[in-house]
């Protein structure tokens, strides 16, 4: 090909590159005038078609054009934070069809830190939790690709595929002597986002797994099951354990169900319209009288850590658990004209209390770790889980300074794997001791509300 035809294909991508330069560099007041910024960028713009047209004349195989410019873009990206990421076509399909709560794969949460291809969470119910992936496994090999320094867009590729079809995962995973080798077989991934029970007579149970596009409609739909309105509970459980976020619009309007007013959730970036406030309308889902706890651990990140947030700071829950993510960047995917995506951060959300989330996380009223069963016990007690401030080019924390951190009324977090210790869907109540604490919380508010309401002799 010609470096004229070349050129043809390039200078759309290069006007998008140069749009976005722009876009990103504006001050919050608007335009200020051009400054060298620009004319540092046309520079080295020439060294890329530069390069581009060298590749295309001399290189020893001959490479397809939109390979070699989307490897430049996605290049580029992978030098930004960890969640911003450039989405080929097929990947930008995709992911429309995961906020659905419906796509193929094998039902893991991952990111990658220090180069390694790292588990977040495996997905309730789906074959990598049955095949018992658990939070903090490093991925070495995926079917014998070795997976260091991949890109998670890569990494995203390989482990995808057709339903029935097996991928072989080779696993790195601490107190292990030898390297795992766990197939697992694809399967179309239907993430039910809100799961609901009662334990015991008393206590109501609402499992929020994943905020999707219809998370509130299922939240108003386990109200109504539940009957909050009508039966005589004696509080209400919501567990955010091990959801990895979601929708914002999700997370605001879930806020919203058990708040009447105030501050949800706001946003701040660099550019004007990236500053946005939520504000909780009159109308609740969740009757005011009936107290909350909401459970949280180590997997809890981005649109849960919202919820948790704001019912914290508005003193609407206790919340209880281990220390959450700490994702507290919004990513805005923003639509390109060959069907292709950015997922680009552009601001850092912030809770009612003006509290920023970015690689601390929220933490807990009452501090309860997950309770193993020997003799695994002491092992796991020696494992390093992953949170938001350890990713490579997270965003720093730049209020962490400024905020002291609360006291525990607990015991320690001693980075307990909380992923791991979720009980099953069959599980009962009694083996998961943070749910029982819980519980256990509910009963003991409810007795003491009676002996402050009851009349004085």
């Amino acid at each position: 090909m010609k470096f004229e035809k070349l050129w043809q294909i390039v200078t759309p991508v290069i006007a998008t590159v140069i749009a976005l330069a722009f876009f990103l560099t504006i001050p919050e007041g608007g335009v200020s005038g051009a400054g060298s910024g620009s004319d540092d960028t046309y520079e080295k713009l020439k060294i890329f078609t530069s390069v581009l047209n060298e590749i295309e004349q001399k290189y020893v195989d001959e490479e397809k054009p939109e390979d070699l410019i989307y490897g430049a873009i996605q290049g580029m990206v992978r030098i930004l934070d960890p969640h911003s990421a450039f989405l080929p076509p097929d990947e930008y399909k995709e992911l429309r069809i995961e906020t659905k709560g419906e796509f193929g794969g094998i039902g893991i949460e991952i990111t990658v830190r220090d180069g390694v291809l790292t588990v977040v969470s495996p997905i309730e119910d789906t074959p990598a939790f049955r095949a018992g992936m658990k939070a903090g496994d490093k991925i070495i090999k995926i079917d014998g690709k070795i997976t260091k320094d991949m890109s998670l867009t890569d990494a995203v590729k390989l482990i995808r595929g057709p339903r029935g079809q097996e991928v072989v995962l080779t696993i790195l995973r601490e107190g292990e002597t030898r390297l795992l080798t766990i197939p697992i077989v694809r399967d179309i991934i239907r993430v039910q986002s809100v799961k609901w029970k009662t334990v015991g007579d008393d206590i109501a149970y609402i499992r929020i797994l994943a905020f999707q596009d219809r998370t509130y409609d299922k939240l108003a739909e386990a109200v109504k099951e539940l009957k909050l309105d009508e039966k005589l509970y004696n509080g209400l459980v919501l567990d955010l354990r091990n959801n990895p976020g979601g929708l914002l619009d999700q997370a605001v309007k879930v806020s919203d169900a058990f708040l009447s007013d105030g501050v949800i959730v706001y946003t701040k970036g660099r550019v004007q319209n990236q500053n946005v406030h939520f504000y909780a309308d009159e109308e609740i889902l969740v009757p005011k009288h009936l107290p909350v706890v909401v459970l949280v651990n180590q997997g809890s990140a981005s649109a849960s850590e919202i919820v948790a947030g704001a019912l914290q700071d508005h003193k609407r829950a206790i919340i209880m658990g281990t220390s959450t993510f700490g994702k507290g960047s919004v990513q805005t995917i923003i639509p390109l004209d060959d069907d292709s995506g950015l997922r680009l951060t552009t601001a850092l959300y912030y809770t009612p209390g003006d509290r920023s989330i970015q690689a601390k996380g929220i933490t807990p009223d009452v501090f309860v770790e997950m309770i193993r069963k020997a003799p695994d016990q002491e092992a796991e007690k020696k494992r390093k889980f992953i949170r938001e401030k350890d990713l490579l080019r997270h965003l720093e924390n730049s209020t962490e300074s400024e905020q002291p951190e609360k006291q525990d009324v607990q015991e320690e977090d001693s980075n307990l794997s909380d992923e791991e210790a979720s009980p099953q869907p069959e599980a009962e109540e009694a083996e998961d001791n943070q749910l029982s604490r819980a519980v256990e919380l509910l009963r003991a508010w409810n007795i003491f509300s009676k002996l402050e309401n009851r009349p004085h002799e």
